[in-house]
């Protein structure tokens, strides 16, 4: 192999990276921010408010997503074993 493939590969596989964790993330970083304005607007500092919506949520979107999250590590391992293949 040549550097630029190894490049293109790990390329891909950063890519696959955010294709697959970026549907949780958005929606702790979504949950955060919703709870931390209520949080503001009520003035309740309770630090368990933060974590079990949060938690709750991001379960809930790993749920929906997982389809979405195997087709793209399965479809990163395809290419990754032609490379193999294909010398």
């Amino acid at each position: 192999m040549t550097g630029p493939e190894i490049l293109d590969i790990a390329r891909d596989g950063v890519w696959t990276l955010l294709l697959v964790a970026s549907p949780v993330m958005l929606v702790g970083l979504g949950v955060g921010l919703i709870v931390a304005l209520f949080q503001a607007l009520t003035q309740i500092q309770e630090m368990t408010l933060v974590f079990v919506p949060k938690i709750i949520a991001m379960f809930l979107a790993l749920l929906v997503a997982l389809p979405f999250m195997g087709q793209a590590l399965g479809g990163y391992m395809e290419r990754i074993a032609q490379h193999i293949v294909g010398g």
